[in-house]
């Protein structure tokens, strides 16, 4: 496997676009779980400037620690070495600064989807007047399509439409970083590319700060400037930065027609098939279990003749 495969060059932004400050930093963060042989080392040695008003994707395939990545970036996890910064400061636990959208919807049951909203509006803005906090549900109930629901329960809502809700709650609490780990994976594709357009006029019209996780490259193209992929774990890195040199707004059913699309698609998909099969290629190398030396059989061939015995007796 050459080299150049494994370290594809940096696509460079287009001329004349001003690179922000970054707002959270990773720094030589590593992160492992359980003790003595049956330690798991999941990430190890990451670093990583998310800037202000950007959207990142980080994609990687199933197991190679990104909901792990996620946790740490939104403090649900905390790094067993490196730092994590905030504007500067260290992550030091869950903040209204950073919403994460999860997987599973994670909505209380028994509330409405107006009352899953308002939880969250409650908890952070509680020097706000009970009339600014209901205009402030009632806006983000909008802006994701839900008006008409508002009294429903998740029970009554179908997938997309809990994701919805989750994407609200989370929006209403105006986090300076908004984090989504994977928001569209459970959903059926045409659901899920209703919501790719909904989460880009969204983030379009508010510009907050996105991280997006994500197992599928043309999504991350989509809707990022920048993608990151993570490599397999463990141990997992991060590898080369892939910047998404696409005019804004996009739409997937322009993008496949794009030249530019298509190229990028392929560098950042060859990357990780190229680094997956080198891992695999290394685990085999190390591996110490005793080769398994396979009998040497032949198939029969069915074109010769077969004697066939009918009736016999003895």
């Amino acid at each position: 496997m050459s080299a150049a495969v494994l370290t594809p060059p940096v696509i460079e932004a287009r001329v004349g676009r001003t690179v922000a400050a970054p707002v959270l930093s990773m720094l030589g963060v590593c992160k492992g779980f359980g003790s003595g042989v049956t330690r798991n080392e999941v990430l190890s040695n990451i670093n990583l400037n998310v800037r202000e008003g950007e959207f990142l994707a980080v994609v990687g395939f199933s197991g190679s620690g990104k909901s792990t990545f996620m946790k740490l970036l939104a403090g649900l996890e905390t790094p067993d070495r490196g730092e994590l910064l905030m504007e500067g400061k260290p992550v030091q636990g869950p903040s209204p600064d950073r919403g994460l959208v999860f997987q599973n919807y994670s909505l209380l049951p028994w509330l409405t989807v107006r009352g899953n909203i308002a939880l969250s509006v409650n908890s952070v803005f509680r020097s706000w007047s009970k009339g600014e906090r209901r205009d402030h549900v009632e806006k983000f109930i909008e802006m994701v399509g839900l008006t008409h629901a508002a009294h429903r329960r998740p029970h009554e809502l179908s997938g997309g439409m809990r994701q919805r809700v989750s994407l609200a709650r989370t929006l209403a609490m105006k986090p300076k970083i908004l984090l989504l780990d994977e928001p569209l994976s459970a959903l059926d594709a045409m659901t899920r590319s209703v919501l790719q357009e909904e989460i880009l006029k969204i983030w379009e019209e508010e510009r907050q700060t996105c991280v997006m996780i994500t197992n599928d490259v043309d999504e991350a193209i989509l809707v990022a400037d920048r993608i990151v992929p993570l490599n397999p774990g463990p141990n997992a890195s991060l590898g080369p930065t892939f910047t998404v040199g696409l005019d804004r707004p996009r739409r997937a059913s322009e993008l496949n027609h794009d030249t530019t699309f298509k190229g990028l698609r392929n560098a950042v998909t060859n990357y990780l098939v190229a680094v997956r099969q080198k891992t695999r290629d290394d685990e085999e190398s190390l591996s110490t279990a005793p080769l398994i030396e396979l009998p040497d059989l032949q198939p029969r061939s069915l074109s010769l003749p077969r004697k066939s015995i009918l009736n016999a007796t003895t």
